[in-house]
């Protein structure tokens, strides 16, 4: 007998407890019943273990403590008049899909014990195990998923230097295969994977270089599998029974070993968790980092691709913007894209083609996506009925989806690009949606094997169960006629009881005219009762024909399960295609509204957009009209451009405006500006602002310095670098020395440079553009009036001086007094009178200064920025009234200053 185990850690949420060894003199009565569970459950000691028994699913002892928590479901106990109850919490087996989902949800796993045979025909105890595993990773069913987003299960393995990553989305059958050396390069990788399950072999417990990497992805949970899994060879066998070869040649990874066993172990995850053939998993994409251009998650984060910084949402974003998709396909395809951008020419430039050709098709390009509007999600359909969990619906849905395939065909006859022709043959797909139409009910009901699927008229033997079914009684009123005026009994009587069954009944006083083919059933005072062979055959008929009815709607549904199957790489490749044209067709659709331009993509390393604009920006201010601006970025006399201006004044936009420009460029999209000529860009950096991360004991300056390090180390001449604001988290002298050596360095990388915008409030930095060569200066055009600023958002030639800050904290509601101190305070410093403390607190209430050293100011005395914009008027040509105004402002400067 096994023992019981209990757990000695209260539940954690998405986590089980750890099982301890129990006290045998304090256990319960171990019931055959109990054994039963306690044998399955020993295998699945990290899963919550659903036991069928009957009408619901059970779960006992620690698992019902933590599900009846995690499910807010009422615990109660087995054996209650026992010395030691089990405790105990069930849920409904017809609703238990829904508490699966919040049991995953919560980052649980659930083991799915199922009854293996008929209670009643079952002989003691009956049969039961484990029939699948719901994971994180592991989900099928549409319910549970985002349909736009894909939800990976990854595999981590390391084979001497090599570090191999595969991940899988069982639910589309995506399977993705890569292999690095360097571990920075796998964890930015795995971070943009954004896996919802790793898997990992015991041996890396611990691994420090992991452990990074789960810290930065603290959503997933995380399984151990024994190191076998991950064994080379066996996962090799595995892969090669998989996909029916004899070699992985054909995949591209034959040599790549660390993938090959990473790949090897999700497989084998699959076939623990699912307890079957996975069939739809008919190829593996074997891919490396170099054909992509890199976009580590920081600047995914910065640039807001994916998710905006304030609350994590889609909104606000780029892809909320460019994501006009009417498919799941479309919108998974759509968001890998922006995720991965191209870094091969021709095939941007295939992109670029469609999307134009699209474009410019107005009146197709509308009837194409009404069409693609009633296709669903051919990938997830496809995986649900390959692991046998569709059912009806999800079978009318796939010949709905099918049926739409000849108008599309027929419009994409039209185009001439080559990655919007037509879906080639579908002859067989549309039969298959023609055969799912004659059998299967538009109104089938959720279950499978309760009938109530089929059509009446697609099977003859079904038809005759159906009007047994239905249909009894008339038969039998029928028969009743029938044989009385065969007889010439008129009070010949058909009945049924539980005892006999159906029979004839006829009273005594007619027993001289009953037929000799009646067979004596039962004598009775005043009666007898027959049976016929008619009799018996409809009996047989109509006392199982529920039941035999519901068993061949199963039997004939899992047949037309199976052609599908036999369809599958039909359906593959028109869901492929499918996902591919509604990409295209957002992108034109988004290029069309927003006025968006073809980019041309050139091999001279230059980045020029003319009249450029932030594809979301524009799309969110309402109060003023969005100011485009041009740029040009080369290798020679434009590389670094030091852009200052005031905060607010839209230096950050223009940044990563470059950015997005360049990621729409390379994903085949058209580009918010009048004009766009673009090199190849390999990698794109951003150190935008920062955050303290508390957590990991990391200050804004340390987080700022990480990122910069990132980017010093790994940016390539064909990279592009956004720097926003370096050096702000430490004092100004150490922070404008590290932004001066962190440009130079950009400027000098390699012996070619790096392509950098670099927007800073340390005006300093603009005397670099007199040593360094390829150094810039631009700023944000701002304009004066009575001490008060008006943003042009314009970026313009050369640099500032100024950043406005007291203008600009009036701007934000600084109370007045606090403005009219702190411009007496900043004459002080920059006329460098005193101490800091000492000018800054120089009140008449006499305030000691405080001892100790004080930093020196880097800024201009007040008066020799009033020289400077003397010797900058061109008096010629201003209007007495300009001269008038000029003249205001600076006696007003002259008079701050003095007070």
């Amino acid at each position: 007998m096994m023992p019981v185990v209990f757990f000695d850690s209260p539940p954690v949420a998405g986590r089980m407890p750890v099982p301890v060894e129990p006290d045998p003199m304090n256990a319960p009565k171990a019931t055959p019943m109990i054994q039963q569970y306690l044998a399955i459950k020993e295998q699945y000691p990290d899963a919550i273990l659903f036991y069928r028994m009957g009408d619901f699913y059970e779960m006992f002892f620690e698992d019902a403590k933590v599900a009846a928590g995690a499910l807010e479901i009422t615990l109660t106990s087995r054996n209650k008049n026992e010395s030691v109850p089990v405790p105990m919490c069930g849920v409904p087996y017809r609703a238990a899909r829904g508490y699966i989902e919040r049991l995953i949800a919560q980052g649980f796993k659930v083991a799915i014990c199922d009854q293996l045979e008929d209670p009643a025909a079952a002989k003691g105890l009956v049969k039961r195990d484990v029939v699948r595993v719901v994971t994180p990773g592991m989900i099928v069913d549409n319910s549970f998923l985002d349909a736009k987003s894909n939800n990976f299960t990854l595999a981590i393995a390391r084979l001497q230097t090599a570090i191999g990553v595969a991940y899988l989305d069982i639910s589309t059958g995506t399977f993705r295969l890569f292999e690095a050396a360097e571990a920075a390069t796998i964890r930015e990788e795995i971070l943009r994977v954004a896996p919802s399950e790793i898997l990992l072999s015991e041996e890396l417990r611990g691994d420090t270089q992991i452990s990074e990497v789960l810290a930065a992805l603290p959503q997933a949970a995380v399984s151990f599998l024994e190191a076998s899994a991950f064994d080379h060879r066996s996962g090799r066998a595995r892969l090669l029974a998989q996909f029916n070869t004899l070699s992985l040649e054909g995949f591209g990874c034959e040599d790549q070993k660390a993938g090959v066993c990473a790949a090897g172990a999700v497989l084998y995850y699959v076939r623990e968790t699912q307890k079957q053939d996975v069939a739809h998993l008919a190829r593996m994409q074997t891919y490396g980092l170099d054909s992509q251009l890199l976009i580590d998650e920081i600047s995914c984060r910065n640039l807001e691709l994916l998710r905006n910084i304030r609350s994590g949402g889609r909104g606000g974003t780029l892809l909320s913007v460019i994501d006009k998709t009417v498919t799941a396909m479309g919108g998974r395809a759509l968001k890998q894209w922006l995720r991965c951008p191209l870094t091969d020419a021709a095939a941007i430039g295939a992109r670029l083609d469609a999307v134009a050709e699209a474009k410019d098709a107005l009146s197709l390009r509308g009837h194409l996506r009404e069409q693609l509007q009633s296709v669903f999600d051919l990938e997830r359909l496809g995986s649900k009925i390959a692991m046998g969990q569709a059912n009806a619906r999800d079978l009318v849905a796939l010949k709905t989806s099918l049926e739409a395939l000849p108008a599309i065909g027929a419009g994409l006859a039209q185009l001439q690009s080559t990655l919007l022709q037509g879906l080639g043959d579908t002859q067989s797909l549309t039969a298959l949606a023609e055969k799912i139409a004659r059998a299967v009910r538009e109104d089938a009901p959720p279950t499978i094997t309760e009938g109530g699927i089929i059509k009446a008229g697609y099977n003859p033997e079904l038809d005759e169960l159906i009007q047994i079914s239905r249909d009894g009684k008339g038969w039998l009123a029928r028969l009743e006629s029938t044989e009385r005026e065969a007889t010439g009994i008129a009070s010949l009587k058909v009945r049924f009881n539980k005892v006999f069954g159906y029979y004839i009944e006829v009273s005594k006083t007619h027993a001289a005219k009953v037929p000799a083919h009646y067979v004596r059933k039962q004598t009775l005072v005043n009666a007898e009762r027959y049976i016929t062979e008619a009799l018996k055959e409809f009996e047989a008929k109509v006392l199982g024909a529920e039941e035999r009815r519901a068993a061949l709607e199963y039997r004939l549904f899992n047949d037309l399960r199976a052609e599908v199957m036999g369809q599958r790489d039909a359906l593959l490749a028109a869901a492929e295609h499918l996902a591919r044209l509604d990409c295209l067709l957002a992108l034109a659709e988004v290029a069309d509204h927003n006025g968006y331009v073809r980019p041309e993509i050139n091999a001279e390393g230059v980045i020029e957009i003319t009249d450029g604009r932030h594809p979301v920006v524009e799309k969110m201010i309402a109060a003023e009209r969005f100011v485009p601006n041009s740029i040009r970025l080369d290798d020679e006399q434009n590389q670094v451009l030091v852009i200052t201006g005031p905060n607010m004044a839209g230096k950050s936009t223009v940044l990563r405006q470059v950015a997005l420009t360049v990621i729409l460029a390379q994903m085949g999209a058209f580009v918010p500006a009048r004009r766009a000529s673009l090199a190849l860009t390999d990698r794109i950096f951003t150190r935008v602002g920062a955050l303290d991360n508390l957590s990991q004991g990391q200050s804004t300056f340390m987080v700022e310095m990480q990122e910069t390090a990132n980017i010093l180390n790994n940016a390539t001449p064909r990279s592009l670098v956004i720097m926003d604001e370096i050096g702000r988290g430490t004092s100004t002298f150490d922070g404008l020395s590290i932004a001066w050596a962190v440009a130079e360095y950009l400027h000098d990388a390699h012996g070619r440079g790096v392509k950098t915008l670099f927007a800073t409030h340390y005006h300093e930095l603009t005397d670099l553009a007199q040593s360094k060569i390829r150094v810039k200066n631009f700023n944000i055009a701002v304009k004066e009036w009575n001490d008060e600023i008006i943003f042009l958002r314009k970026l313009v030639a050369g640099g500032t001086n100024r950043s406005y800050g007291i203008q600009v904290a009036r701007l934000a509601g600084i109370p007045e007094p606090v403005i009219r101190r702190a411009k007496k305070i900043l004459f002080k410093i920059e006329n460098n009178e005193d101490s800091l403390y000492g000018r800054a607190m120089a009140e008449p209430s006499g305030t000691a200064k405080p001892a100790g050293p004080v930093q020196l100011s880097l800024f201009r005395k007040p008066e020799q920025a009033i020289v400077q914009r003397l010797q900058t008027l061109d008096i010629a040509r201003m209007t007495p009234l300009e001269a008038l105004n000029c003249l205001s402002e600076l006696k007003e400067r002259a008079a701050g200053a003095l007070d």
